[in-house]
């Protein structure tokens, strides 16, 4: 083995740092803060922290949003597209509303035309008559 097959073998020492934001259920974050909440001893809070990978801003911000009543700020946001199934429920509800409007449509229609016809017969005057008489 010579000194430029041993370079070659030597692993890349660069770690390429990949984040990932952590997401909390609003169940664990209330059963976290009730954790902390029972530690009397010094040190519980702590160890509790370490053993669930934990900062302690994690409970100064959790407490602050309970103290607040901020539980939907606990509860995960759904992200992302509508359910297909939401998606079809306002399909349908735009189509209903879209047959009841075409409905009424039909029936301002029905009564204009009678309208009309019962203006003809009556010999009153309308914008209609008097455009056909000037024609």
């Amino acid at each position: 083995m010579t000194f430029h097959d041993s370079l070659n073998n030597i692993p890349d020492p660069e770690v390429v740092p990949t984040a990932k934001r952590r997401k909390f259920a609003a169940g664990y974050k209330l059963r976290i803060l009730d954790e902390a909440d029972s530690c009397t001893e010094p040190g519980q809070i702590g160890a509790l922290l370490r053993r669930e990978g934990l900062y302690s801003s994690h409970l100064t911000t959790w407490r602050r949003q309970k103290e607040r009543g901020i539980f939907e700020a606990l509860a995960p946001k759904k992200r992302g597209r509508k359910n297909k199934d939401e998606l079809e429920k306002e399909l349908n509800d735009l189509r209903r509303e879209n047959k009841q409007l075409q409905e009424r449509l039909e029936q301002a229609e029905t009564i204009i035309e009678v309208q009309k016809k019962l203006s003809r017969l009556l010999g009153l005057a309308t914008e209609e008559n008097e455009r056909e008489k000037d024609a």
